[in-house]
Parts: structure tokens; sequence; C-alpha cells
């Protein structure tokens, strides 16, 4: 097996890693749905913004990667790190997919679609104007792709929320679960404030006002409504995860971990 990597825990690449491990490890959640989809178009369009996210991630690890003095590429930083290592917030690591016989529901994943491509494209929209060019070439692409993942999800909840019975009972459900977990987007660290202070990018605190009011909008079309604040911050920003996350990254880290180099 390959030796895990040693990262540079640099603000500034902590802040890209928060960004693009966040959308490798939902790209790798909906990958799981290959084959699996309700609907053969819904297949194809989860596993397309699966794509989507993996091709965003491999633009901000490669970039992340620049930027430390290892020069980890981003297959290395995808597949050789530990999970103390990962900054990806904690709601995307939460099973709920096909095979997850005790999680698994189409109305939590597009819910959670919903929730965090909202968070991007408002912090795409932002980082086009970092004052990293690189980044913000990155971000000038990603957000055509996040405004469509946003209205793809958004669609999905207002047909399942304001929907038969059963479907609203799910929604409903999905809500409650995951609502809680977008607390933990919004707590102001160091990390932030760096980057705000240098001009790489926003605090995501300042993104939260736009963030509520659109995630408002969606639900109010859905005739749903956001639980209360709650005290429960998750921490998977700092590296601390939860217990899914080593099963997810023991699936997606096997085959480089056992076949160093491999190459098809």
């Amino acid at each position: 097996m390959t030796a895990s990597i040693q990262i540079q825990r640099t603000l500034e690449v902590q802040y890209l890693l928060r960004i693009g491990d966040t959308c490798l490890i939902l790209g790798q959640r909906l990958a799981e749905w290959c084959g699996h989809g309700p609907v053969l178009e819904e297949d194809i369009a989860l596993t397309n913004m699966a794509l989507d996210l993996v091709g965003q991630a491999r633009a901000v690890l490669t970039h992340a990667g620049q930027l430390s003095a290892a020069k980890h590429d981003e297959d290395q930083l995808a597949f050789l790190r530990d999970e103390r290592d990962f900054f990806n917030v904690t709601m995307v690591e939460l099973p709920g997919g096909p095979k997850d016989s005790d999680h698994s529901d189409f109305a939590f994943t597009v819910l959670r679609n919903a929730m965090v491509a909202t968070l991007l494209k408002l912090l795409w929209t932002r980082l086009i104007d970092s004052k990293d060019s690189e980044l913000a070439g990155i971000a000038g692409k990603a957000v055509k792709e996040a405004r469509y993942h946003q209205q793809h999800a958004a669609d999905w909840v207002v047909r399942l929320g304001d929907g038969t019975p059963e479907s609203r009972r799910r929604m409903v459900a999905a809500l409650e679960k995951l609502w809680r977990y977008s607390e933990e987007w919004f707590v102001v660290d160091a990390v932030d404030e760096h980057a705000f202070a240098s001009g790489l990018g926003p605090r995501w605190a300042d993104v939260r006002a736009d963030w509520k009011a659109e995630m408002a909008d969606i639900l109010e079309d859905a005739t749903l409504t956001a639980p209360p604040a709650s005290p429960f911050r998750s921490t998977g920003k700092n590296g601390q995860h939860s217990e899914h996350m080593g099963f997810i990254l023991a699936t997606m880290q096997s085959l480089p971990r056992s076949y160093p180099g491999g190459v098809w």
C-alpha cells in the first residue's frame, strides 16, 4: 500500500482544499447513483453533475498543489491524503446513496445538491474577482455549472416538497437531517480571514445572507419551512469528520494505493 503524503497546511492551501475537497467528496457521493437513478434521465443528470464536481475538484486541487512546497498533483491530493488532511464540509460525506440501505433516499440527495450548489454558486461568483488569476479562471467556468446544479436540484425539491404525501414526508425528513449541517459553513476562522484580507476569496460567512435568501425562495416554492437554527456545529472544514468519511476514502483510494502509479 502506498504511504500517505504530508501536506503543507498554509492558510491559502487550506482555503483551496475546503472548496476542492467539498466538490470531490460530493462528486463521489453522486457517482454512487450511477445506474441507480429513479429514471434514466435523472441517472444521467446525477452522473454528469458528479463529473462536473470532480472536474472542479481537479482544477482546485491542482492549484493547491502548485501553491504548496511539495508540489503535489491532484491525484496525490485526492488519493494519498489521510482523513484528517481533508477539509470538505461534513454534509457532503453523509450517506444517502442507493447502496446505503438504511439511508438511501433520493429526496435527501436532491436537497443536499440544492443546498451545496447554492453555496458553491455564491462562492464561485465572488471568486471570479479573486486576486489569484488561476482561481478566478477556475471560478469563471465553475459558476456556470453550479448554476445548473442549483436549478436542477431546486426543481426536484419543489416537485417532491409540493408533491404527494409520501414525497413531501421524505423531503421534510431530509430537511430535518441536513439543515443543521449548514451552520458549519459560515463559522469564520483564520483561514477565512486570511483569504479575505489577501484578496484570495471571500469569507464563507460573507455569502450566508444570500444563501439563506436563495434557499428560502426554493423552500417557499416547495411549501417547506427551514428548521430553526441549531447549536450543533460539525467540523469537517477543520479536518474533523463524521464516521462516514473513512468509508468513502477506503472506497475512493483503494485502487491507487494498491497499485501506485498505475495507468489505464
